[in-house]
């Protein structure tokens, strides 16, 4: 049995359960993205906003500057930018794009309006 030591793994942990306000799964999401370019912050805009409407209080997003962290986007097995990981709940899923197709994201992500 392997045992999670690092704080880390246990602040990562505590957003697999579901908000004990709300008996809703958490979301943790990774977005990486190419630098400040209009591409990056677009996608950046377009998954806060989707995020708010459809998670909201729900979600925790990481934005990751593949030029800054590498190391990061190797560990991701990122190919294209942007991408969006969706970690938690699972099933695992994979976004590229800028996010600006609504529908393709809700149904990406298996979202569901409250």
């Amino acid at each position: 049995m392997k045992r999670r030591s690092s704080s880390a793994s246990k602040k990562r942990g505590a957003k697999r359960k579901k908000s004990r306000t709300t008996g809703k799964l958490s979301y943790v999401l990774r977005l990486y993205v190419t630098g400040q370019t209009p591409r990056s912050l677009q996608s950046i805009e377009n998954l806060q906003r989707l995020c708010e409407k459809y998670l909201a209080g729900r979600f925790s997003l990481e934005v990751i500057d593949i030029y800054q962290q590498p190391a990061l986007a190797a560990e991701g097995q990122i190919i294209a930018a942007p991408t969006l990981i969706k970690a938690m709940p699972l099933p695992l899923r994979r976004l590229v794009g800028d996010f600006s197709d609504a529908n393709r994201v809700v149904l990406g992500l298996d979202l569901q309006e409250d």
